[in-house]
């Protein structure tokens, strides 16, 4: 089995969760794989681009994979595990369902328009520490990936704040209530999930049967 971690928006591999899990990888002397999914140029970031990216990472032997993302890196990872028989297992953390619907009203509508007719806005990255611009194609592109279009039956864990105050427990409760192969974990943190790392790391060592 391969275990690939994907970081979330504007974040990177440097992040306080994906640093945490892939220390506590490190101590089982079990592989990850951090991607950066920034993949060099933030501005040019696209859902289809990190979907490109992270099956390149996969080995053409058809080991098994499980991914483990975090927000709108758990997104990317469903609609890839949606996509690609090699992907067996997934681990979603506060995953980005619906990102567009909850993301783009916190920036309002005269922003948004604004975004389009610019074709840039400036984001703040928070494994760059600062604004970075990023293109409008980021919104077009990310449209197209609904979430009813994730059906395939594959082994699911999701652990999600109650307190998320980015991506609402709503969304994760939504997507699990219809799919029987998904198992909710419902915790007392928020979208950072910063207080409960080692629940989350028991979870995720329980669910893929690690050492």
């Amino acid at each position: 089995m391969h275990y690939i971690y994907l970081h979330g928006f504007a974040s990177s591999p440097n992040s306080a969760k994906a640093r945490d899990i892939g220390d506590r990888f490190t101590q089982i002397q079990t592989k990850l794989k951090i991607p950066d999914l920034n993949a060099g140029d933030f501005s040019q970031l696209t859902i289809t681009h990190q979907l490109a990216q992270v099956a390149a990472e996969f080995s053409n032997d058809s080991t098994p994979v499980t991914l483990i993302g975090s927000s709108l890196g758990g997104l990317t990872a469903a609609h890839l595990a949606q996509q690609n028989l090699q992907v067996q297992r997934l681990v979603l953390l506060a995953p980005a369902f619906g990102f567009l619907s909850h993301w783009l009203p916190k920036l309002g509508d005269e922003e948004v328009q604004r975004w389009q007719q610019e074709k840039y806005i400036m984001v703040y990255h928070y494994g760059e520490q600062r604004s970075l611009s990023l293109s409008y194609d980021f919104v077009t592109d990310a449209a197209q990936y609904q979430e009813k279009l994730l059906q395939r039956p594959i082994s699911t864990l999701i652990l999600h704040g109650k307190k998320d105050e980015v991506i609402p427990i709503e969304a994760s409760r939504d997507f699990a209530c219809s799919r029987p192969w998904v198992e909710l974990v419902e915790l007392d943190s928020d979208h950072a999930l910063g207080n409960v790392m080692k629940e989350i790391w028991q979870a995720i060592r329980l669910f893929c049967q690690l050492p």
